[in-house]
């Protein structure tokens, strides 16, 4: 799962930034509102998380941008501006959250779950293939009933697979999910995740679209 940031408070950014991929995100950042409309058009983020009080365009005008361009990935406002006018304004400009300064970390968390939730399957908390789990919320996986336990990234791959059941993914869209811009990725990386998922999970859950890449599958 990959999230722009978009704020211009470089500690409050590096904080979020940090929370963020121990959660299980791949962040981008920026402290531009331009430059995070350009992100936003180019590494097509899940989610976007955007500040108001921006150095070079208001955060509303960056939100109203976006939705211009059709970009209908869900956002959600963290900023200091806690009146009731200024909250309705956000919502209506095509805001999907809105969250105030100060904010306590997992309550960003949770409403960015909330909006992985709303936006990735129905509403509900958990994805089903065949006898395998997968709980958005809990980040936990369980096959058969009985509980896998899972790194970061391998847990973030998992559910890039999931989210398009039956769909071939490349390496490259995985890589997308799992690393942020600027971050070295090595060749294989993604495969030796591939190969640490079959391990825990179940060798035939996985499929290999030879020269294409990767979809799940239910496990017999």
């Amino acid at each position: 799962m990959r999230i722009l940031l978009i704020e211009d408070d470089h500690s409050l950014a590096e904080g979020i930034t940090t929370a963020l991929r121990h959660a299980g995100y791949a962040v981008d950042h920026t402290p531009s509102g331009s430059k995070g409309v350009a992100l936003a058009v180019a590494a097509q983020p899940d989610l976007v998380v955007l500040d108001l009080g921006l150095p070079d365009m208001d955060g509303l005008a960056v939100l109203k941008a976006l939705r211009g361009q059709q970009i209908k990935t869900p956002v959600l406002i963290l900023t200091a501006r806690d009146d009731l006018p200024s909250k309705v304004q956000g919502l209506d400009a095509g805001a999907d959250d809105y969250l105030t300064k100060p904010f306590a970390v997992d309550e960003l968390l949770a409403r960015l779950r909330a909006l992985e939730r709303r936006g990735a399957s129905g509403g509900s908390a958990e994805v089903v293939i065949g006898d395998v789990v997968i709980n958005l919320a809990t980040h936990s996986v369980s096959h058969g009933g009985n509980p896998v336990r899972l790194s970061r990234r391998e847990f973030s791959l998992l559910r890039a697979l999931a989210e398009r059941p039956g769909h071939i993914l490349s390496r490259e869209q995985l890589e997308d999910k799992l690393y942020s811009w600027g971050e070295s990725v090595a060749s294989n990386t993604v495969d030796v995740h591939i190969h640490n998922l079959r391990k825990k999970i179940s060798s035939d859950f996985i499929h290999t679209i030879r020269g294409v890449g990767y979809k799940l599958g239910p496990s017999r």
